[in-house]
């Protein structure tokens, strides 16, 4: 304890501004978490609903997929626009615009009171959402220290998790309202965590690694002075800025930073790097986790389980109370190793619901408390390590120069994912259509069959990493030797087996030739002060 307390104090601002980046998760949970339980409120139904041969209000199969899913086509096209936004406007910048948008949706969902304005108004938001989630993970990579950087970007997750929680506790606490405001007061406080988020912010420092790439030197120095607490003129702060102007540098050897540099293979790995990325965010998507937050108070009502609104709340519980020890395992057990036991201990979990909802049958009292307990348990998996591993991993995993676009596209991977399961998902589990009911979890324990798979062969181990480090790593390693490797760099040892030959050079802790980094002379003001870079 005295040990982390210490390393704590080393970079404090660093780590309190990656943190409040994480706030970013807290919109897109939130943002999610409430129309799971808005869509079985009754005067939302009366709202939006068509009136029903018993009397009562339902959304149309194909109304409830359009209103759920639609968010997530939104934030496809918002992630794709991650990358203009992050690297013309700058990471924060970028984050406040998206914030704005956001805000605007927001406005539209809670004006509606007929279903075009309601879906525009989730689209809207989705576009804000997009960037977010695009964002916030670089941002976070580039700021936080690599001791803690798995940790740090897990926090993202962890957001997500508790606006997911709060969003449940809102539904619950308006569910009963017979007016608008039984869904205007759970939508309309989103403007609330956008006002916070903007304003966070626009008083945080801009990433140095995106002011080094924008050739800003200066004011890359005072960024991080500011995240070191400490001043420009810190020979640690120098040496830091210097590694990253010799890496990009040395990188932009292999490629001039474009799309299409994102698709080829070279000594830099950049297309396998991308389609890692692109299908890590796809099995994250495809472990099912999203049927449980977006249909799983109606599940839990279609299996007869009581107060499904307050089973819900419990979910969330589980979610936001298990993040915690995979931040702590992040940099811990590495995210290879992170990714192999959630898809393991997820797939067991999910054959033994359908087995048992299957055989047993969903109106059985055991059956019923059985499928509550495993879906924690499911829930708890999937918190601790792939909730969290997919930011990190892909987070970290790209070159200064095509950050960004990767990162959009990872991200647009998620989305695409996300709407098209939501959409789906109806399709599969309603009485009048697939009424799979458990049965369902047959599909997604097979697809955490594919996640188990696609983590041992195609994940590195990139713990206790600069991103500098990672771009080596990756280069002369491949996932199923990249541990030995990651262990030889964190020692500060050069491993030269498994080289590209005409790759990046060895990379160690210290930079090489750092004094030999090119950094134009700008006349830098060695006496300014933390407080001068915002």
């Amino acid at each position: 304890m005295p040990k982390l307390i210490e390393k704590l104090r080393e970079n404090p601002m660093a780590i309190v501004v990656s943190a409040f980046a994480a706030f970013g998760g807290f919109l897109y949970g939130y943002d999610t978490g409430t129309i799971s339980g808005i869509i079985t409120m009754d005067y939302f139904l009366q709202t939006f609903g068509d009136v029903q041969a018993d009397g009562t209000y339902a959304l149309a199969s194909s109304d409830k997929s359009l209103i759920v899913s639609i968010l997530s086509a939104g934030t496809f096209f918002g992630a794709l626009l991650g990358y203009p936004c992050g690297d013309f406007l700058g990471r924060r910048w970028g984050l406040i615009l998206a914030c704005l948008i956001f805000s605007i949706g927001v406005a539209f969902q809670t004006a509606a009171t007929a279903l075009p304005l309601f879906v525009v108004g989730r689209v809207v938001a989705g576009l804000g959402v997009g960037i977010i989630s695009c964002i916030v993970p670089m941002y976070q990579s580039e700021c936080a220290p690599k001791w803690i950087r798995g940790a740090i970007v897990s926090g993202y997750q962890w957001f997500i998790t508790i606006g997911l929680l709060i969003a449940a506790i809102a539904n619950n606490g308006t569910k009963d309202i017979a007016s608008y405001a039984c869904y205007r007061i759970p939508i309309g406080i989103q403007l609330i965590w956008a006002s916070i988020l903007a304003l966070g912010m626009f008083i945080l420092p801009e990433s140095p690694r995106f002011l080094i790439m924008k050739g800003r030197t200066e004011k890359a120095y005072r960024s991080q002075a500011r995240l070191n607490s400490s001043t420009v003129d810190d020979p640690k702060v120098d040496a830091d800025i210097k590694e990253i102007v010799a890496n990009m540098e040395f990188m932009a050897k292999f490629g001039s930073a474009t799309y299409a540099d994102c698709f080829k293979m070279g000594p830099q790995k950049n297309l396998l790097r991308t389609l890692v990325g692109v299908f890590l965010q796809a099995w994250q998507q495809l472990t099912g986790i999203n049927f449980i937050f977006y249909y799983g108070t109606s599940f839990f009502q279609a299996s007869g389980i009581q107060l499904p609104f307050l089973i819900t709340i419990a979910t969330n519980v589980v979610n936001v109370g298990m993040t915690i020890p995979g931040m702590w395992g992040m940099d811990k057990l590495g995210r290879r190793k992170i990714l192999m036991i959630g898809a393991a201990g997820m797939l067991v979990c999910e054959f033994i619901v359908a087995i048992v909802g299957t055989i047993v049958g969903q109106s059985n009292e055991a059956a019923q408390k059985t499928l509550i307990a495993f879906v924690c348990i499911y829930i708890a998996f999937f918190a601790s390590t792939w909730g969290p591993a997919a930011w990190v991993v892909t987070g970290e995993l790209y070159p200064l120069g095509i950050r960004a676009k990767c990162m959009s596209l990872s991200s647009a991977s998620s989305w695409l994912w996300n709407f098209g399961l939501g959409y789906a998902t109806p399709y599969m589990v309603d009485s009048d259509k697939g009424n799979l009911g458990s049965k369902v979890f047959f599909v997604w324990g097979s697809t955490c069959v594919g996640c188990l798979l696609f983590a041992f062969f195609c994940i590195w181990e990139t713990k206790g990493l600069s991103l500098e480090q990672v771009d080596y790593l990756v280069s002369n390693s491949s996932p199923l030797t990249s541990a030995k490797l990651n262990k030889a760099l964190r020692a500060g040892t050069v491993v030269a087996t498994g080289s590209t030959g005409g790759g990046p050079a060895p990379f160690s802790n210290k930079v090489q030739n750092a004094e030999d980094a090119k950094i134009p002379n700008q006349n830098i003001d060695k006496k300014a002060t933390i407080g001068d870079v915002v």
